[in-house]
């Protein structure tokens, strides 16, 4: 039956009752929802400043939360570090060893990335390692455009390829920043 005074009509339609009662509701006929909810008023009897409270905290789900720096524990944290990344110059702090890598001269090893497949190829045809230096493929490959280039060799087909694959070869290091 319909919760309102002096009304016997089915009450299929459920409204909040208030505020403080979060999942009680009372049972209203469809006339009478329409009139409760045009009264309702979810925040009456609270001032201003409580409203703007509850607004506030509305943006955060109502949970607590914290201004940056004030969460005291974080910062004996091993993993918190007191510089950034660009300011360390080897004193970032690496709790877990991913950094500690060295080579034999001291400091860190530096990371050698995976060649790509035209890359080997290139560094194959100038007959260096992939670890030449930029200066060490300049050398050889002034070295081996003097050997083929086709004024040299009396314009000899083969020369002449050897020649361009030598070429391309440099260009494509030169482009992948090698030299």
């Amino acid at each position: 039956m319909c919760q309102w005074d002096g009304c016997t009509e089915k009450g299929a339609h459920r409204a909040p009752v208030g505020r403080n009662a979060e999942g009680s509701f009372f049972l209203f006929c469809f006339e009478h929802v329409k009139e409760y909810n045009k009264g309702y008023n979810y925040f009456s009897g609270l001032s201003d400043s409580e409203i703007a409270r509850y607004q506030k905290e509305a943006i955060t789900g109502h949970r607590p939360t914290w201004t940056v720096g004030v969460n005291g524990a974080a910062r004996s944290s091993p993993l918190h570090a007191n510089i950034h990344s660009a300011q360390a110059n080897g004193r970032l702090k690496d709790p877990f060893g991913f950094v500690r890598q060295t080579r034999a001269g001291g400091g860190p090893a530096p990371r050698e990335r995976k060649l790509k497949t035209l890359e080997a190829k290139a560094f194959d045809t100038l007959g260096l390692a992939a670890n030449a230096t930029p200066k060490d493929i300049k050398s050889r490959y002034k070295e081996l455009v003097k050997k083929h280039h086709p004024d040299a060799n009396g314009g000899d087909r083969g020369s002449e390829e050897r020649f361009r694959a030598v070429i391309q070869a440099y260009q494509l290091l030169k482009q992948e920043g090698f030299c």
